[in-house]
């Protein structure tokens, strides 16, 4: 079901060799020039009327703002059991801040669909994470008997299934705290049929140094959610030297370290939805990736005869081309690296697995996933 083009193949010779038509291919795979592949372009391959398999029973999930274009929502959907939708604000009293574009168009969309919409709950303040929030939260009783009474509300009002909560950067001194406040709002929503999730930044043991990972407490989180989202990825980001957002050797371990403090059944593991070009050579602390959509990354490569390669420790596609004198290097995800990961969570015996995020449009990767 996934070919790796080769030199010398066009979509005709494929669709000959496959028997899938060629408008099959290019739109399974969204492909606007039918005349223009990269070799290592990985394409997957569907008869019509064919279903992907690799779903195998797995929940899906996925985070996407309210300003996603409807028409990239509407693809992802058929895929997904459960929406994100990302986020919820809250001031130092508990009042809730929600996202400044309406949300209802999404929610009304999920349910029509057969999703449930999650209400995702951050401590941003000013588009970033404020751990004095967390504080505020973890210390405070009334302000969080205040909080979790608003998330009622509004989930009741709005339509929601539940709440995912995403908090980051907390205080060491709040570990506890905080996976208490989790446990409170779990049983408050628990008792009017509604779920809570928790993100968990990727952690590889207990007591991984830095304010990242300190003040997260697995075992304690684990216990206090319904469901947890392992979020594994940004090993490759914004302002790292070029590589793989999710090398699968690193998930590997962020999972198999999960799996000593929570049950499988409560983990979601986190899958990117995107990948990073950066510009060569790389210098630390002034280089600055370009976030890239996985669909538009194969498109530049073909549009610069660059070869896509593929890891085989991180299991990534990558690629390098040369455009005005500058040199850069790709790294993304194809439905090669896709199905490892699926893999990976089938094998460890999963809940499922979650995307940040859903923004960018990836046909091939929900066709794989789509609903029985």
């Amino acid at each position: 079901m996934i070919y790796v083009v080769r030199q010398g193949d066009s979509l005709y010779t494929i669709a000959n060799r496959t028997g899938v038509p060629v408008w099959k291919i290019a739109f399974d795979n969204q492909i606007l020039n039918t005349e223009r592949l990269a070799v290592g372009q990985a394409l997957l391959i569907l008869q019509p009327g064919e279903e992907g398999s690799y779903r195998r029973g797995m929940h899906v999930t996925g985070y996407a703002y309210p300003f996603i274009e409807p028409h990239v929502l509407e693809q992802a959907l058929p895929a997904l059991n459960e929406l994100l939708v990302f986020s919820y604000g809250f001031t130092f009293e508990g009042e809730l801040v929600p996202p400044w574009r309406d949300d209802l168009w999404m929610i009304e969309q999920a349910w029509e669909n057969g999703v449930r919409p999650m209400m995702v709950l951050t401590p941003f303040t000013e588009g970033a994470f404020n751990n004095q929030l967390v504080r505020a939260v973890s210390e405070n009783e009334g302000v969080q008997d205040q909080l979790i009474a608003n998330v009622l509300a509004t989930v009741k009002e709005r339509g929601f299934a539940g709440v995912d909560i995403d908090f980051e950067y907390i205080l060491p001194e709040d570990r506890v705290g905080y996976a208490q406040f989790v446990g409170r709002m779990r049983e408050t929503l628990n008792a009017g049929g509604y779920q809570v999730s928790v993100a968990l930044v990727p952690k590889d043991r207990a007591d991984q140094p830095g304010l990242l990972y300190e003040g997260m407490d697995y075992a304690l989180l684990g216990e206090a959610a319904n469901f947890v989202f392992l979020m594994t990825y940004e090993w490759g980001y914004t302002y790292s030297p070029p590589m793989a957002v999710a090398p699968l050797n690193k998930v590997r371990q962020i999972v198999e370290y999960a799996l000593t403090e929570i049950p499988r059944e409560k983990i979601l593991m986190g899958i990117p939805n995107y990948g990073y070009n950066w510009t060569l050579p790389y210098e630390r602390g002034v280089s600055k990736a370009q976030t890239i959509g996985n669909v538009e990354a194969v498109r530049l490569a073909a549009d610069n005869n660059a070869q896509i390669q593929f890891a085989e420790i991180a299991q990534s596609p990558f690629f390098t081309y040369e455009r005005g004198g500058v040199r850069h290097e790709v790294w993304f995800e194809d439905v090669r690296s896709i199905e490892v990961k699926l893999d990976l969570a089938v094998d460890y015996g999963l809940h499922g697995v979650g995307y940040w995020n859903l923004m960018k449009p990836f046909r091939a990767n929900w066709l794989m996933l789509e609903r029985e």
